[in-house]
């Protein structure tokens, strides 16, 4: 079987004769033009060479635009413009959902919106039902209206991030760059944002239905974006199975998922735990495919939790040696301390240390092994990576630090064996956060430091002396933004 893979591009078909949509869509869809420019996850105090593209996106009210965050992450610059107008307007990012790949956009000069024409939403649109995608596919001048059908509506995972499942509406319409951010309209209102295509299919491309985007613009009522939350469990279908529902001892008229952990820290845990079952969320029953009927349709029960807000409460029925309990759980982030999750817009943390470069472990990072790193990258960041869950039993780790680089010099010249190790303790000191090394590396054993990594019973030696006076030194000739090493303590 030929693995599938989403991919970040618009929604596209051919131009249809519809003059009074056009004339009308035409003062509210806009082509919005980005300077975009990354990080280097390796070393921190570079950047990429930046890149130019284009999307699209459209007007609503309160003289907003709505588009994809993936058309605006690491920007540099942002233009907009009106369709046959020359006149390019500059614009800044209001609010950016990443997890949900939506984002906010405001004009800096007002009279951009004096012509223009907000657009209203309306409800899901039915299976078989007919859509128009506006948007300007490939760049050009003009508004392109194409029409598709609707195949399916379903959870499914966002290829912005790499990691975040939300609802999704998958249309038959072509996929083409630059229709990303568009508008997908039924009876002349909002039904979606065209976002994605799937590679290796034809005449397969998803947009992000109402649900998702009524939730995104609720949150930010409040001036700042929380993001969608999660119960911060881990679940299997496995009541299929009729001897494990007896084992279980659930009722044989009840359906469920079972309950496999909790991630550590989150709300969920010491309300539920291993070989639960849950059996009703909110207001759904769940069944043993772990789906809930909600808007006249069979979703995941993950759908019930995207309703909420961080910070909101949602009510739980699960079943735990043959009793039926009930709980109110916190909808929260949840996550472990090493996430599936790409990062976005924020400059990465970093610590050096007389060449020695550490950074937090992350996807981006990981990602810096090109297109197969989940192949490529060293055998323990793989296992970190998808173990974490599992390897991880500490409650106050708040991320995985790894030696990214080092910077050549004779102070290191022996030790190139341990890059891209995530440490365990430098100087005797645990390491469960990135900002730990300054207290650690302020300190020594016997004149030496002695960092320590995870799986390797082998220590990086260095003296502590010589790395302290050639700290400056290193840094300037490299060209990273000086900083002094702390204090050496006892």
């Amino acid at each position: 079987m030929r693995r599938m893979t989403a991919f970040l591009v618009g929604l596209s078909l051919f131009t249809v004769p519809v003059f009074s949509q056009q004339n009308t869509y035409e003062k509210s869809v806009v082509q919005i033009t980005i300077v975009q420019q990354d990080f280097d996850y390796v070393n921190p105090w570079k950047k990429t060479q930046m890149s130019r593209g284009s999307g699209s996106g459209f007007v609503i009210a309160g003289r907003r635009i709505l588009t994809n965050a993936h058309n605006v992450s690491n920007y540099r610059y942002i233009e907009v413009q009106k369709q046959n107008v020359a006149k390019r307007y500059p614009a800044r990012v209001e609010f950016v959902g990443h997890d949900c790949d939506l984002a906010v956009l405001t004009v800096y000069d007002p009279s951009f919106y004096e012509d223009m024409i907000p657009l209203e939403f309306g409800p899901l649109p039915a299976v078989n039902s007919t859509v128009q995608t506006c948007g300007f596919p490939l760049g050009g001048r003009t508004v392109s209206i194409t029409e598709g059908v609707v195949s399916r509506i379903e959870t499914g995972i966002y290829s912005h991030t790499q990691a975040d499942s939300h609802l999704l509406i998958q249309t038959d319409a072509a996929i083409n760059p630059g229709n990303s951010g568009g508008p997908v309209l039924q009876d002349g209102k909002v039904v979606g944002v065209a976002f994605q295509g799937l590679q290796m299919a034809e005449n397969i491309g998803f947009m992000i239905p109402t649900p998702v985007i009524e939730h995104f613009l609720k949150d930010i009522e409040d001036g700042k974006y929380d993001g969608f939350g999660s119960l911060g469990i881990l679940t299997f279908e496995g009541l299929h199975n009729p001897w494990l529902k007896q084992y279980l001892k659930v009722p044989d008229d009840r359906q469920g998922v079972v309950i496999l952990d909790t991630v550590l820290n989150s709300t969920a845990s010491g309300i539920l735990q291993k070989n639960d079952v849950l059996t009703k969320i909110g207001d759904f029953d769940i069944d043993n495919d772990g789906m809930i009927r909600i808007y006249g349709l069979m979703l995941d029960m993950s759908e019930a939790v995207e309703q909420k807000q961080i910070g909101e409460t949602i009510d739980v029925v699960f079943y735990r040696d043959g009793v039926e309990q009930k709980a109110t759980i916190k909808v929260d982030y949840n996550e472990p301390v090493l996430t599936f999750r790409r990062q976005f817009d924020v400059q990465p943390k970093y610590k050096c240390f007389a060449g020695l470069t550490f950074v937090s472990l992350n996807r981006n990072y990981l990602e810096s092994w090109g297109r197969n790193w989940i192949t490529d990258i060293p055998f323990y960041l793989r296992y970190l990576f998808y173990e974490v869950q599992n390897l991880n039993d500490d409650p106050l780790r708040k991320e995985y630090v790894v030696l990214s680089d080092i910077l050549p010099d004779e102070l290191t010249t022996y030790v190139g064996g341990f890059v891209h190790q995530p440490l365990e303790t430098v100087n005797g000191l645990p390491i469960k956060e990135l900002d730990d090394l300054d207290k650690a590396f302020a300190k020594d054993v016997n004149g030496f430091w002695v960092l320590r990594f995870l799986g390797n019973p082998t220590p990086m030696v260095i003296d502590a002396v010589k790395a302290r006076q050639k700290h400056l030194e290193i840094l300037e000739k490299y060209d990273v933004p000086v900083s002094p090493l702390p204090e050496p303590t006892l």
